[in-house]
């Protein structure tokens, strides 16, 4: 998910689509271009997608990390991004493309599901979200743009089974958002509150050991419902874990934990 400001918004490529507006397109193994799309990307992952994927490849978060993951800080920016590594063939395809097509289908990232839309919000100059958009984006080697099916922003989603990754990544979006500005000071980013602010979103294993293992329930107060939930559902970890960059980086007051006397 993109963050864009107001003036950039007629600059952008594609069409943007208006809730209730319709698009045509469709994509289906007759088409020519069928799985073209998934070669050679800089395709982002959200962290709500390197759950997902963790799950479906049984793997732990630091395997799937270490083996299918770029981390990037780019330049003028106080959090990195998180790319899928592309296979090392000629094409550079999806590590998960198969004959058959996506052999993570059920699970693949938010770009994937949403494709050919592509998404993003609207910031304030002072960081502060304003409004979410959505731009009609296929490449131009896409036959599915010349399908005669329609769908609007809702139903294509609800069709993708996009929702729920549409509202993680929003949910980390605005999180993200919080790092338009520097929170690093000298230490930077690579520091350990750095370290700690990647882990708890990108590394969930070692951060629910980080706060069972450690002297966390004993320096916070958290409701013994939702404890018990953290020990043993992924998305309410990974959701504290947003609380947990919110509080432990910016000094924002969350529900989820408090401080104890």
């Amino acid at each position: 998910m993109k963050h864009l400001d107001v003036e950039a918004l007629d600059t952008l490529p594609g069409k943007r689509i208006l809730a209730g507006e319709r698009f045509a397109f469709r994509c289906h193994g007759g088409l020519s271009c069928f799985n073209l799309c998934c070669r050679n990307l800089d395709l982002y992952l959200y962290p709500y997608d390197v759950l997902r994927l963790c799950k479906a490849l049984h793997l732990s978060s630091e395997t799937f990390m270490e083996r299918h993951t770029d981390v990037v800080m780019r330049k003028g920016e106080y959090f990195p991004e998180v790319l899928l590594r592309m296979a090392e063939n000629e094409e550079k395809t999806c590590p998960f493309l198969t004959e058959a097509g996506c052999s993570v289908y059920m699970d693949r990232p938010d770009t994937c599901r949403t494709f050919p839309i592509e998404q993003g919000t609207i910031l304030s100059p002072d960081g502060r979200v304003v409004e979410a958009v959505a731009f009609f984006r296929p490449p131009d080697f896409c036959m599915g743009q010349k399908e005669e099916k329609l769908w609007t922003l809702e139903a294509w989603a609800k069709d993708q089974d996009a929702e729920r990754h549409n509202r993680m990544t929003r949910e980390w979006g605005l999180v993200r958002s919080l790092f338009s500005k520097d929170p690093w000071g000298l230490e930077g980013f690579y520091g350990k509150k750095g370290k700690m602010a990647f882990m708890s979103v990108y590394h969930l294993d070692a951060f629910r050991a980080f706060l069972f293992e450690s002297s966390f329930f004993k320096r916070y107060k958290v409701d013994p419902d939702l404890k018990r939930k953290i020990k043993r559902d992924d998305v309410a970890l990974l959701r504290f874990g947003f609380d947990w960059i919110r509080h432990s980086v910016w000094g924002m007051a969350v529900t989820s934990m408090r401080p104890r006397k």
